[in-house]
């Protein structure tokens, strides 16, 4: 296809991004949060969307399946972003990549007393370079989802994910104790259609950077 590819995840990925897309003057033809479909066009004739799963995204723009992708900053690091540019942290999707724990566990004396600890997260690069940092001995257990429920049931010490408001923390009963990294959605781009369609792909890039400086 001679046109633009972007791929977008569901939620709020997606909520956050129109306003970004319509400063590029491109509208979908369909919400994905109430169409079937996965490819979905745009006012454009020569701009689609591609709805995939989020930690797809950096996959689907590696391999150029798409040229432009809108990625959280977790899932870049997790991917690894190879082959990837990533030239606009837009500033959408924040939160913070958090370690949490049970009301009533001290963490930093387990710490400090080089406990070896058991930590449930479906980031385990992120994980376990944080952890490493720290001089800190952890058994990882991939998770990929609930992971408030895994100290819960005796299953980990403690949890690694991502924290926005906190409150499904404070529902179970557990509190974050360390912020590892603030995380929010980067512009992704694959090298090569950045140079093959090039006149394509630059305005769409500007007109994000631009949408996105006039709100910082």
């Amino acid at each position: 296809m001679s046109g633009i590819t972007i791929a977008l995840s569901k939620g709020r990925i997606f909520d956050e991004t129109a306003p970004l897309l319509a400063a590029a003057g491109i509208a979908p033809l369909e919400n994905p949060e109430t169409s079937r479909k996965l490819i979905i066009g745009t006012n454009r004739p020569d701009v689609r969307l591609i709805i995939v799963r989020a930690s797809d995204t950096p996959t689907y723009v590696q391999y150029g399946a798409a040229d432009l992708g809108i990625a959280g900053k977790d899932v870049l690091l997790e991917h690894g972003g190879e082959g990837l540019y990533q030239p606009i942290d837009l500033q959408i999707a924040k939160c913070r990549m958090m370690v949490a724990v049970p009301e009533g566990f001290d963490y930093e004396s387990a710490v400090r007393k080089g406990a070896r600890l058991r930590v449930a997260t479906k980031y385990l690069r992120i994980a376990r370079e944080h952890f490493a940092a720290k001089g800190v001995h952890v058994d990882l257990i991939k998770l990929y989802g609930s992971m408030e429920l895994a100290p819960l049931v005796g299953l980990a010490d403690v949890i690694v994910d991502l924290v926005s408001t906190g409150n499904t923390l404070r529902a179970n009963n557990l509190r974050a104790v360390e912020e590892i990294m603030p995380i929010s959605a980067r512009l992704i781009v694959n090298q090569a259609a950045l140079k093959l369609k090039h006149a394509l792909l630059q305005p769409v890039i500007e007109a994000f950077e631009s949408a996105v400086s006039s709100h910082a």
